[in-house]
């Protein structure tokens, strides 16, 4: 085996990234399989690649013996004397095979072992590739979309992925050559390899923006506690601050609005609400509820995280929101049951202990 062979497996570790000891590995366990079974099977063949010395040999292993009773293990003293004049008998004997008894085979085996480990190692760099990008934004540009199905296919660095129409964003027109920001909601290991899970309507989209626009958030400075997203319409994102300096809610819209309308404008003009966290629910119910005025909030006894909000009777609509999303997201956000009331209704509810029935609760979940 000469040195070419060594210098194609060193340039296939250079321009692929595959160690050279990966594929010797395979190749050597592939050539001991194919020799062995040109041999009967015998399970004494060694193969031994040696890179350094550029040295590729293989020999079989037998005991010098009186009698052979097992010729795939064992050889007569005197012809084990042909191969190594100092054997005694019970000794072992290395057999080395010539090149051209193993040569064509060794040929043909490498040059197969070679490919699937090439294909086996660049799936393996594919996975770990994809993996590190897991629950991050990514650049893509849009290749060819299927006007049947929905689907628009995406280059994303050196590979292609699937954006399904149950991700993009509702409305949203993607043409080919445009370039977009989408998040990878998981990578899982297929047949036909590594498959990427990309979204463009996950709320962790809204949130890794916000991380990119908000040195704050980047930083730790300032958290982001919960998201509620109906993407293409709105989107509510509660925060709160670790530095009692920092203006939570401010860092994020920016100065003038700056930051936010960055924000608004990669996802196509989604309206977005910034709300400040609170750990009391009442406080935070009301800044969900948002851009609605709250009057008061009552806390429901008897049904975990439920709750009554009472709200002007001009801020209802804006309370509740076009068919019931302001209540809807805010329920999200907040993870309470929300029955949103006007003032006047509220009024002239009996007291508690005299109620007969229910609240009836708004569209929410």
């Amino acid at each position: 085996m000469n040195t070419e062979f060594f210098e194609a497996l060193a340039l296939l570790e250079k321009e692929k990234g595959i160690p050279a000891d990966y594929l010797l590995e395979k190749i050597k366990n592939a050539i001991s399989i194919a020799v062995k079974r040109d041999y009967g099977g015998a399970e004494n063949v060694v193969v031994d690649i040696d890179p350094v010395r550029s040295r590729f040999d293989v020999y079989m292993t037998k005991v010098a013996v009186e009698e052979v009773e097992n010729p795939a293990t064992q050889i007569l003293l005197e012809n084990a004397r042909k191969y190594d004049t100092a054997v005694q008998l019970g000794e072992n004997v290395e057999i080395h095979l010539e090149t051209k008894q193993f040569g064509r085979i060794a040929a043909q085996t490498a040059k197969h072992v070679i490919r699937q480990g090439i294909r086996e190692a660049e799936r393996g760099q594919m996975l770990q590739e994809f993996q590190s990008k897991e629950h991050e934004i990514l650049s893509a540009v849009v290749l060819r979309t299927d006007s049947k199905r929905g689907t628009a296919t995406l280059e994303v660095g050196k590979n292609e992925a699937i954006l399904p129409k149950s991700e993009q964003v509702p409305g949203e027109e993607l043409r080919e050559g445009d370039r977009i920001k989408v998040y990878v909601v998981e990578v899982a290991e297929t047949e036909k390899g590594p498959r990427m899970m990309i979204s463009r309507t996950h709320p962790g989209l809204v949130k890794r923006l916000f991380e990119m626009e908000v040195p704050e958030i980047f930083d730790g400075t300032v958290e982001v506690k919960a998201i509620s997203r109906e993407a293409g319409s709105r989107t509510k994102i509660a925060v709160t601050s670790k530095d009692p300096n920092v203006d939570a809610v401010g860092a994020c819209i920016g100065a003038r609005g700056v930051r936010v309308a960055r924000i608004v404008e990669e996802l196509g003009g989604e309206k977005i609400d910034v709300v400040k966290y609170s750990e009391d629910p009442a406080q935070l119910i009301c800044a969900a509820l948002s851009p609605a005025q709250v009057l008061d909030v009552q806390v429901c006894e008897d049904v975990p995280k439920s709750c009554k909000v009472t709200v002007p009777d001009s801020q209802l609509s804006l309370a509740i929101g076009n068919k019931g999303q302001n209540a809807r997201l805010a329920a999200r956000l907040t993870g309470w049951k929300i029955d949103i009331r006007p003032l006047s209704a509220a009024q002239q509810e009996p007291e508690p202990e005299q109620a007969q029935q229910e609240p009836q609760e708004a569209p929410a979940e």
